[in-house]
């Protein structure tokens, strides 16, 4: 299927390249998803980065959220990438999310924000339950700026309780991640396509 559209995956992983990271290994396999529709696209590791803390655009100098933010603009789908923390998504995460709020400031002519017409979709990986929750929490920061969210816009995988592997050692990706991971690419990519020849109206 060729398409026009265009993908990047933000990894909130809290360790640097070149480290491995199961966080990582989601997001690319969620990306060759994409690259199978025939949609184009990069994965960016945060913490390889000087994101600084703050909720503007361009926090000053030495930022590298403004080049961050014109590559995620540029794109039609974003997907963000989070291990789980104490049962919540990485600080990197919450840190994109504080980032994004700037994006509720920014609106065409017709009030439309700047997000509108893109498409979110999430990837979770930990060693604990509570993939739902932080599912939960980055809908909620992704829709608040903009983001539209296709159904099953998720992928996740868990390990039992107080075990110590990694979704990066497993021997082979489950077939239900797969699956998983293969909707979320179909829908995100059907819903990218509508809202990029349908936009949202103008805010009244």
């Amino acid at each position: 299927m060729s398409t026009d559209l265009t993908a990047i995956a933000l990894v909130c992983t809290l360790r640097p390249s070149p480290s491995e990271s199961s966080s990582d290994l989601l997001a690319r396999q969620v990306m060759a998803a994409f690259q199978d529709l025939g949609i184009t696209g990069e994965t960016i590791r945060i913490v390889d980065h000087d994101v600084h803390a703050g909720v503007q655009i361009d926090m000053g100098e030495g930022d590298a959220w403004p080049g961050l933010r014109r590559r995620i603009m540029a794109a039609d789908i974003l997907v963000l990438a989070t291990p789980i923390w104490l049962g919540h998504p990485s600080s990197v995460a919450q840190r994109v999310l504080e980032r994004l709020d700037a994006e509720l400031s920014e609106t065409d002519d017709e009030g439309r924000l700047s997000t509108y017409g893109k498409v979110a979709a999430v990837a979770v990986v930990g060693n604990e339950d509570g993939a739902h929750k932080v599912t939960a929490d980055l809908y909620q920061g992704l829709n608040d700026v903009g983001f539209s969210l296709a159904p099953n816009a998720v992928t996740y995988w868990v390990g039992e309780a107080m075990h110590g592997t990694d979704y990066q050692d497993l021997k082979s990706t489950p077939s239900v991640v797969a699956s998983t991971t293969r909707t979320l690419a179909v829908n995100a990519a059907h819903l990218a396509r509508l809202l990029k020849h349908g936009p949202y109206p103008p805010a009244s």
